[in-house]
């Protein structure tokens, strides 16, 4: 039966595709895939005769025809999105489509590429006594933000960021983030986090600009700010022998 799927298909390890996302693509009739961010080895297990589309040179409305064309012929349809597909995905757009065409459709989520670069320098975004707030964002480009969202506001929280999209504005982002976080706050750049060339630049407010630019990092990298990186901070409650909950005790 006919049916389209978003799938999420993680940061780039194929191996971080998740088990009901790759069963589908490995069974799909036509895959239509993020390739300028999508690693082709997440289809490499395909039918022999599914149809493969690379979305990049594609528009809204050619990706659309080959969804409905797909769909008339009763055939089942994996739309790979990079990362999970409800950040930065543009899924509603396409879904929106469907809706109105009364065609069914799931949302298969996957490891977005925020968390992959949390895992890639080993850290824990939300800390007891540190932050228990995470903010995904990124600065204005082709695509504006509210105004409301303007990263200096956001910075006002001093919570854990993620930011998306904006590492080749490098210098712009910290300008905007020092005005509320101190100088000595640590930030993380995390390029193709889990993919075989990862690149990982560690610093501070003060010299972060200036490792990135000699690195030569500028596109399909995570900026992840706050003092969660390094810092000292109390112990959890979770696992306190003096705190006791539904499942445990204390001692």
């Amino acid at each position: 039966m006919a049916k389209v799927y978003y799938i999420g298909a993680g940061p780039g390890d194929p191996e971080l595709l998740t088990i009901k996302g790759k069963k589908i693509i490995d069974n799909a009739d036509v895959i239509i895939y993020a390739g300028s961010l999508v690693n082709p080895e997440v289809y490499a297990d395909k039918k022999q005769n599914a149809s493969v589309y690379n979305s990049a040179s594609m528009t809204l409305e050619e990706v659309m025809q080959v969804t409905m064309d797909a769909v008339k012929e009763d055939k089942i349809v994996a739309r790979v999105h990079t990362g999970d597909p409800s950040i930065y995905g543009a899924i509603k757009e396409q879904i929106d489509v469907l809706e109105i065409n009364e065609i069914e459709y799931e949302v298969i989520p996957g490891v977005s590429s925020f968390t992959a670069a949390a895992a890639a320098i080993k850290k824990e975004f939300t800390l007891p006594s540190i932050s228990q707030t995470i903010i995904c964002t990124r600065l204005e480009g082709r695509t504006p933000v509210p105004e409301k969202e303007n990263l200096e506001k956001l910075a006002e929280h001093k919570a854990s960021m993620a930011i998306f999209l904006s590492v080749q504005m490098i210098e712009e982002v910290v300008e905007r983030l020092i005005k509320h976080y101190k100088p000595s706050t640590p930030i993380a750049v995390i390029q193709r986090a889990t993919w075989p060339d990862q690149k990982i630049v560690l610093g501070t407010l003060e010299n972060i600009a200036k490792k990135v630019k000699e690195e030569k990092i500028t596109k399909t990298a995570q900026i992840l700010v706050g003092d969660f990186i390094d810092c000292e901070y109390e112990l959890s409650k979770l696992y306190d022998k003096d705190f006791s909950h539904e499942y445990r005790d204390a001692k």
